[in-house]
Order: structure tokens, then C-alpha cells, then sequence
């Protein structure tokens, strides 16, 4: 059963109210970009009253097989003189106009119907549907009927014309299906287009006992809230149209099983109204992050992130850190979870030889097995010194603070190495650990121009025109506004200004936003038609930084992820980001 037209949601339309058409076709095979259409019948029923028929043999313009006219009766010389497609079809769709189509195994019939119109030019009116086999699934179980085709179910129903593959006594017989279907499912308290379409057996009697809580909420933009009777927040979720997405979660719309369990838990949905999609994104984080609703997976604890840190000591060494501290060290981040803050890590100390052991060191020790390897200058022992050193470290500073190409040049370096060994899982995995290195660094530089900024002013064009107005200080949401059509916006833009939160500094310890938040501004402020209203500070990132060795490496990691290898024959400057081969023709598989 599918839902073609997603305004019936909206109306709330009364199944006594909806016209159906239930429509049959017969046809000169199964596929309809290379078959024809030999017979249309249609019934047109409202209020289980009904209202006219249609039938027409249809000229397919090739012979029909021999075992179609067996199945159907329908043979060359009964169609020689009827319409072609190019006449029956808008006949049809003009008997049509204005109803909801119902059909058995609905895929079939309006495929072909669509099929036919593209063939002939004709505008497919976009109808909604209704597929009677679908629907019988649900609602027929195996006791009354060991399959649901049509003679089956007719004779389930009690249907007064027995299919026999004639169109119009299909489209009869499909009619009396139809109405014993919404007479089961009027008794589970289906009453609207709208439940029809979107039923579901797994929809239990509760949640559909349940859906009043959505009566009162807007169609308006915005987060909900569900409550249980204590007014403890259950979820938190946004939406365009409130009302219509709360609705959804009493239907078959809705997948999640553990929903379930929270509409049963559910007494009251509170609306939060919204003057855009990105205030609502950016409360619906605030309020996740306030009320840890048990049944949000998303952004349970936008406080958990990591950051991978270059200590401030005489031997550097890097860290894996919860957060950034006001102590003048080189931090990259965040990242959601310490899994992809060591590979970050891993990936410097393939391209950089930093110590990798903890502590300060503060005397002579040995050498541990990465001096060996060549992997570290050992200052632990007196062989680097502290001058060295410093220009070892000097290398993943840069990585992390705004020139990443050496770093790149070094992965270049590192996977010619391996591949020259034919170690090509193990390029795959440096490759892979040294994106997540670059993706770190990227976030920092691109986050950090906007925390600093005192304030941004934004604007993008209106769906409906005016202007969509945003003030971010500090990375945080401090107000928005909507200008109307016609009206001058910078009347609004001095208003917002004005009336906006006032956000003070960040610092280590008291961010102004979670991270989250300020990455929803960012890529808010990226997107198409943005434009830079006021700028109260620097917005720049790095030329050679981390986010342009990204969106080199990204699509280079992405065609290579399931296969990789060294092509010997490609130069030494495409090897990198290519798929690697290995010099026998062959591949190998990545270890993800």
C-alpha cells in the first residue's frame, strides 16, 4: 500500500468523503515498458455507494500471446477495432480525475498506467494509491485463506462477481475486497485517509488510540516535546509541520520500535514554535542536551567529545583529552569518540616521529623498539636534541594549527613505502587514520574564526520570499528574525541586534555552545544563498589547512574503501589518491 500524495495527511480527509477508483488492467505481459494494455475496467465508489463504471479494450498495436488469451478470453480479433492507448488512456484519467486509485497489487497496474502516459506524452495526474494486497496482508491471516490473490480474497469478503481476469469483473470483485478491508480496520479505529494509508498491524491500539495528542498542535515549524504524566521529557524531535509529524508517530510512518514504547508512555506533546528549520534544529539540541530524554539516541550527551592535544612541555609528545585548556598547547577536535581521536593520533605518528611514550622526561633512559624502527629520535636518551625535537614537533603543529600539505606530502611518502612492499592493508588503514587526523584539524580551523567572532549577522531568501535573519556570537544561536516580503531588512537586522542574547567570550572551561551547535551554524552559514549581513571579527581559515587536504583525501578514501592497491605503472603523485593495485593485476581487501 503506498501514499503517492502527501496532502490527504494534512486534511484529515473522512474515508466516507474519498472517491476511490478501483481499477483492473489486462495486459500482453508483465513488463510494462515492453508490453501493451489490452482492456482497462474501473469502478468509481464513494461512501460505499457506487457511482459509475468503467471499460474499454485497448488496441496494444502487437499480436497477443496465445497463453494471455487463454488466461484472459481476450484475443487479436476482440481488439482489432478498439481504441489505441493514445485515445483509452485520457478517457480513463479523465474518469479518474480527482480520486484516490485502488488497485490489487497496485505496483502492476500503475506501473503499466504510468508506462503508457510516458509513452504517449500524457501527464500523469500524480493520484494517490491505495494497494488492496498490501493491505490484506495486515489484515488477512493464513486461517481464512492460505494466499491473498484476488480469488482468494473475494471469496474471504463474500465479493459478488468472481474475478476471472476480465478487467471490469476484477475491478468489481477488488471493490467488495476493499470495503471489507476498511470495514476491519473502521473496527481498530481507522477513520481517515490518512490511517488507511499508512496502516500497519505493528501499529498497536494504543498508539492509534493515542493520535488526539496531536489535535491540538500546530502545522507550523518547530521541536515537540513527548511527556509522560509526571512531565518528564520522553523525546525531543523537530519538524516542519508539527502537528503532521507528531501524527505520523500513531501510524505505520513511524518504524522505530522503541517509539512504541515511548507513545505508550507519552500523556501530552508540548510544541515549541520555531521562526525557521535552523532555530529548530538548534533548540531541539539545546533541549536534548537539558532534559536527556531516554528515548533520543542523537545527541544524548553533546558534552562527550574528545580532543587530541599536543602537550606544552619540553618534549611534546600528543594526548588524548576530554577538554581544551587555557595552557597555550595545540589541541584538534572534537571528536566522537576516543576510537577516532587515537586514530587521529596514530595517523601523526605515521607521518611525524614524536615520542610516543607518556611521562615528562626528565632524565636518561633506553631506547624503546621505535628508535630501532627508525619511528622516534629517542631524546629520551640523549641521541635528539631539545633544538631537533622542536622542529619534529614543529611539524604536527602545523598540521594541527593551519598548514597541513607537509603532513600530506609526509602520508605520500609513508603510503610509497608501503606500497613499494606490497603492504597494501596497511596503506589502507594509514590512509584512513590519517583522515580522520585531517577531519579533526579541519573542524578546529574552520570552529574556531566563529567562536572568536563577537557577532555574525546572516541572511537567506525566504521559500515564500523576505529575508531569514540569524545572529550567532560566539558560535552560539543569539536570536533570529523574518522579514517580510517587500519589507526593508535592515529594519529587522537593527531589531535583531538589539533584542539577540547577549553571549559572552568562550573559554576553555565555559564554552559559549556545544560544539554541535556551532557545526549547525557553520554549515548553515556555507550553504547556498547565505549571505554575510555584519561581520564582527575575522572568518578565515587556513589556505593550505586541514579542510583542503580533506576534500582532496575524502573522495580518493571513499572510491578505495572496499578495494585498494598500488597501480606501479600511475605516477608517483596520483598513487595516493587512487585505488591501489597491487603490481600483479590483482587486488586486495582493506581491513576497515
Amino acid at each position: 500500500m503506498q501514499a503517492i500524495q502527501s496532502t490527504f495527511d494534512d486534511l484529515g480527509t473522512s474515508l466516507a468523503d474519498v472517491t476511490f477508483v478501483v481499477v483492473d488492467l489486462e495486459t500482453t505481459g508483465g513488463a510494462p515498458a515492453e508490453c501493451g494494455i489490452t482492456e482497462i475496467g474501473a469502478v468509481k465508489v464513494r461512501g460505499g455507494e457506487p457511482l459509475g463504471e468503467f471499460q474499454t479494450l485497448v488496441n496494444p498495436g502487437e499480436p497477443i500471446p496465445a497463453f494471455i488469451s487463454v488466461l484472459t478470453g481476450i484475443t487479436d480479433g476482440m481488439v482489432r477495432d478498439a481504441p489505441r492507448i493514445e485515445t483509452a488512456l485520457p478517457a480513463f484519467l479523465e474518469f479518474a480525475a480527482g480520486s484516490v486509485l485502488v488497485a490489487h497489487n497496485a505496483g502492476f497496474d500503475i506501473g503499466f498506467l504510468k508506462a503508457a502516459a510516458a509513452r504517449t506524452g500524457t501527464t500523469w495526474p500524480g493520484f494517490a494509491v491505495l494497494d488492496t494486497l498490501q493491505l490484506a496482508r495486515q489484515l488477512v491471516v493464513r486461517d481464512e485463506t492460505p494466499n491473498h490473490r484476488l480469488g482468494s480474497l473475494a471469496q474471504v469478503f463474500g465479493a459478488t462477481t468472481t474475478p476471472d481476469h476480465r478487467a471490469l469483473h476484477d475491478a468489481r470483485a477488488t471493490v467488495d475486497v476493499l470495503h471489507g478491508l476498511i470495514e476491519r480496520v473502521g473496527n481498530l479505529g481507522v477513520r481517515t485517509l490518512e490511517e488507511l494509508a499508512s496502516y500497519s498491524s505493528r501499529v498497536t491500539p494504543t498508539q492509534r488510540r493515542k493520535r488526539f495528542l496531536a489535535d491540538p498542535l500546530p502545522h507550523a515549524p518547530g521541536v515537540y516535546l513527548f511527556k509522560d504524566g509526571k512531565g518528564r521529557v520522553l523525546y525531543v524531535g523537530t519538524s516542519r509541520d508539527i502537528r503532521t509529524r507528531v501524527r505520523s508517530y500513531f501510524t505505520a510512518s513511524e518504524q522505530r520500535s522503541r517509539m512504541a514504547e515511548m507513545v505508550r508512555l507519552a500523556e501530552v506533546v508540548h510544541p515549541v514554535l520555531c521562526q525557521s528549520p535552523l532555530e529548530a534544529q538548534v533548540r531541539e539540541l539545546r533541549l536534548i542536551d537539558e532534559h536527556k530524554p531516554r528515548f533520543n539516541r542523537k545527541s544524548k550527551d553533546g558534552r562527550k567529545t574528545m580532543w587530541v592535544k599536543l602537550t606544552n612541555e619540553r618534549f611534546p609528545r600528543l594526548s588524548i583529552v576530554k577538554q581544551v585548556r587555557d595552557d597555550d598547547a595545540h589541541y584538534i577536535g572534537p571528536f566522537r569518540s576516543r576510537l577516532t581521536a587515537q586514530s587521529a593520533v596514530d595517523a601523526v605518528h605515521e607521518v611525524v616521529p614524536l615520542r610516543q611514550c607518556t611521562g615528562r622526561l626528565s632524565g636518561r633512559s633506553s631506547a624503546c623498539a621505535l628508535a630501532d624502527m627508525g619511528r622516534c629520535g629517542a631524546p629520551c636518551t640523549g641521541a635528539q636534541s631539545e633544538g631537533d625535537y622542536a622542529i619534529v614537533v614543529a611539524e604536527c603543529a602545523a598540521i594541527f594549527s593551519g598548514n597541513a600539505r607537509p603532513g600530506a606530502e609526509l602520508l605520500r611518502a609513508r603510503l610509497e613505502e608501503l606500497a613499494s612492499s606490497e603492504r597494501f592493508e596497511d596503506a589502507a588503514r594509514v590512509r584512513d587514520r590519517f583522515l580522520q587526523l585531517v577531519r579533526g584539524a579541519a573542524r578546529a580551523q574552520r570552529l574556531a574564526p566563529l567562536t572568536r567572532s563577537s557577532e555574525i549577522i546572516a541572511a537567506k531568501r525566504g521559500d515564500h520570499g523576505g529575508w531569514e535573519l540569524v545572529s550567532i556570537r560566539h558560535g552560539r544561536l543569539a536570536g533570529t528574525a523574518v522579514s517580510p516580503r517587500g519589507a526593508d531588512p535592515m529594519v529587522y537586522v537593527r531589531s535583531l541586534q538589539a533584542t539577540a542574547e547577549v553571549v559572552a567570550p568562550p573559554t576553555p572551561d565555559r564554552p559559549s555552545a556545544l560544539v554541535e551547535e556551532t557545526e549547525i551554524l557553520l554549515r548553515w552559514l556555507e550553504g547556498p544563498g547565505v549571505r554575510i549581513v555584519e561581520l564582527d571579527g575575522t572568518w578565515t581559515c587556513p589556505v593550505g589547512g586541514a579542510g583542503s587536504v580533506r576534500h582532496e583525501l575524502e573522495p580518493a578514501v571513499a572510491s578505495a574503501r572496499e578495494v585498494i592497491g598500488f597501480d606501479r605503472d600511475v605516477p608517483a603523485a596520483r598513487r595516493a589518491s587512487s585505488g591501489l593495485r597491487r603490481p600483479d593485476g590483482g587486488r586486495a581487501r582493506v581491513s576497515s
